[in-house]
Parts: structure tokens; sequence; C-alpha cells
């Protein structure tokens, strides 16, 4: 490898044992590379997860890495869901955002009542739950004991092997003054329908299909205004305390799936100075590793790569930091985070694209891994959390006095 440091939780551990259990989780991680790598192409065939991926990342504890430790989980630091999806990444981005995607998910339910957690883990501590955060997909109105819920959400990744759903909603309200509110919505799988939708050209085994609700009841305790998740204690923090389940939730949302796009272009990386190392230019017969040309790329590639793992972990490390000091950051530090979060996958999506680039006509074999890896990296920096310019626009707001336009922070 040119660089593919190893993660390092540095001065995010709080205990020696936090150290040793996030070592022992990387470990898990990093050995399920080789094979998870010869099974990208049957993952994309197969447009979702293969089983047998399932069951590894299940019996590694993968996504449970941020699930309370009294139910069973290991309860790492935040940062974990970079330094895993990264290392997966390395393999396949489809399986690294499944696995980050479906982890952040426990430690979303920790955050919720007691009642909604008993009910999730207490059948099922290593469930799965899905998710769609597109408030404006849904329509829910307040009515006795809960709320009624409609609606249809795209890009639900991994819910063909979920039995719970996280769905975002407006709550609409009789009156206008009252505001609009935001809150989240935990269904079992027996109210929603799931819509095979997902043919697409990057990420294709992540199975991010399509989930509809006509007209479902979710008992208040089943839901969580995203208000409370704004940094500080949460409905959940009586019974979980530790400061990672008073993070941020949405200011820190793109770290959720930054580091699939880390992976992806570490793993771009690493197979393109392979390559260089060992070409053979086709008209002149020249090393491709004796040309400037190429030299310069791998240095800039790199650099962006590694310039986006420090923005992508020094936000983690400093927002739990914050959290054990009972600090919520201010507005301007919560779009910070939004902004350096879609900075770091750009710089990721520019690393690839000039790699695909250079390898000329070789790269768009089918054969190969590269096509795939440039496609998964402009899937994944289509995702709205890694625009640009809605993050930067917001920050520049904030920055400049003026209230934030996102409304989750």
């Amino acid at each position: 490898m040119v660089s593919g440091q190893e993660p390092s939780m540095g001065q995010s551990v709080a205990t020696d044992s936090g150290e040793r259990a996030y070592a022992a989780m990387i470990a898990k991680a990093r050995a399920l590379v080789p094979q998870l790598r010869e099974r990208a192409a049957r993952t994309e065939e197969l447009r979702h997860l293969p089983p047998e991926t399932e069951g590894d990342l299940h019996e590694a504890g993968l996504f449970r890495m941020l699930q309370p430790k009294r139910v069973g989980g290991a309860e790492l630091d935040y940062v974990a869901l970079i330094d895993c999806a990264e290392l997966l990444g390395r393999a396949d981005a489809s399986v690294a955002w499944n696995l980050a995607n479906l982890a952040s998910h426990h430690w979303m339910l920790g955050m919720f009542e007691q009642r909604a957690q008993d009910l999730v883990w207490g059948r099922e501590p290593d469930v799965l739950i899905a998710s769609s955060f597109i408030f404006p997909a849904g329509r829910a109105r307040k009515v006795e004991g809960g709320y009624q819920l409609r609606g249809s959400w795209p890009f639900s990744s991994g819910v063909g092997s979920c039995a719970w759903n996280m769905l975002a909603s407006v709550v609409a309200s009789d009156d206008e003054a009252d505001g609009i509110e935001y809150r989240i919505f935990l269904l079992p799988k027996a109210d929603y329908k799931i819509l095979d939708t997902w043919n697409v050209a990057g990420l294709r085994g992540t199975g991010s299909s399509d989930v509809e609700v006509r007209d479902a009841f979710v008992p208040d305790h089943m839901t969580v205004a995203v208000g409370d998740l704004a940094g500080g204690a949460t409905p959940g923090s009586k019974v979980n305390p530790n400061p990672l389940y008073a993070l941020p939730v949405f200011s820190l949302f793109p770290y959720v799936l930054s580091g699939v796009a880390l992976g992806n272009a570490q793993a771009c990386l690493d197979d393109y100075t392979e390559v260089a190392r060992h070409r053979i230019s086709t008209y002149n017969r020249a090393k491709l590793s004796d040309f400037q040309s190429t030299q310069i790329k791998i240095a800039e590639a790199s650099a962006k790569i590694d310039a986006a793992r420090l923005i992508m972990r020094s936000a983690c490390n400093e927002a739990m930091e914050d959290a054990r000091r009972n600090h919520t950051p201010d507005m301007v530090t919560k779009t910070r985070y939004r902004r350096d979060g879609a900075f770091s996958v750009n710089l990721c999506t520019d690393a690839v694209s000039m790699l695909f680039a250079a390898s000329g006509a070789r790269g768009l074999f089918t054969t190969g891994v590269l096509q795939r890896q440039f496609r998964d990296a402009h899937a994944i920096n289509s995702h709205l959390a890694f625009n640009f310019d809605a993050a930067g626009t917001n920050y520049g707001r904030v920055a400049l006095g003026l209230p934030s336009e996102n409304l989750t922070l």
C-alpha cells in the first residue's frame, strides 16, 4: 500500500478496555477484506449483499459496533464507523455502505425511549434496522397515543434483510403557526412495503430499494423528535449514559458513510500503484513507473485521501470529546461538521476520478475493479450529505450570522 494508514483511535479512547475492544473490531474487519473483495462481482449481480457476507458481518460483531453494551453491543467510539467502513470499503463499497448504515441504526436506537429499545432488542439483539431519512417523503399527524404515518421513501439501504425501519417524516399541524416538526418513526416490517426499485450504476450491491407506508399507527414511544437528537441528553440517556448517545446525530450524519468513500479511494490508489509498478506502455514499451506524470498522480491522489482521512477522524474525535465534557456544539461547529464531511468525500471522489482517467482504456474493462471503484465513488458522492454546495452554503450563512437552513441541526 502507498498510504493505507492503519486506523488509530488516538485521543478518542477513554480507557484501555475501549482501546482493546476497538483493536479487536478493527482486526475482525481487516480479516474479512480478502473474501469480500472476491465476492464483489456477485454482490453487484445480486443487487444486495450475499447471505454469507451478512453472516460474516454478524459473526464479527460489526453491525453492533455502536450498540449499547447493556444489550451485548461493543459501544465503541463514533470514529469506529469511519475506520471499519474504510477497511471494508477497500474490498467492496457496497458492503461497507450497508455495514455503516445498519450499524449506525443501533447507535440511533440507543437514543430512543427504553420501551422502543426493549421491544426491538429484547426479541433479537442483533436484528437489523433499515432507514430513510428523507423527511419530505412522509407525512405524519398526531393522534391519541401516537401518530398516523404515510409516505413513500427512497434509498432504504439493506432493507430486504431488516426487520425494522427508521423512517423520517414531517409532522403535519392543523395550525401552521405551530411550525414544522421533524420526527423519526420506527416501524416493524409488517407496516411497510418494499418496492424493488434498485437498478443503478453504482453501489449496486446495497439493495437500497424504496419503501411505502399506506397508513400506519406508530406509538409515541416508537418515535423520536429530531430536536432531541441535536446534542446532549436524549430519551435513551437514562439507560445509555455513554457520551456516544449524546452526540448531535444529524450534524455528524456525513460520517456515518464517509468512511466508505475513503476505503474505496484507498483501494483504487493501491490497485493503480500496483499496476503502475509493473505495467509497460503499449505504445513505447516504457515502464509506467518511470513516468513523472504517474508519480505525480500517485502523490496527488494519496495526499487527497490522507487529508480526507484526517478530516473525517478529527471531526468524530472532536465530537466525542465534546460529549464527554457535556458540551453541545454551537451551530457554527455543527455546520462545520457538515461542511467537512462533504469536502472530505469530495476529495476521495476527485482522487478516484483522477486515477481512473490516468489508467486509460484499461479502466474500461468490466472484468477489472477500477470501473466499479469509479462508479461507486460517484454513487457515494451523489448522496445529499456530500453535496458541498449545500453544506458549504449553509456553513457560509451561519459564519455570516444568518440562520441555518438545515432544520435537522
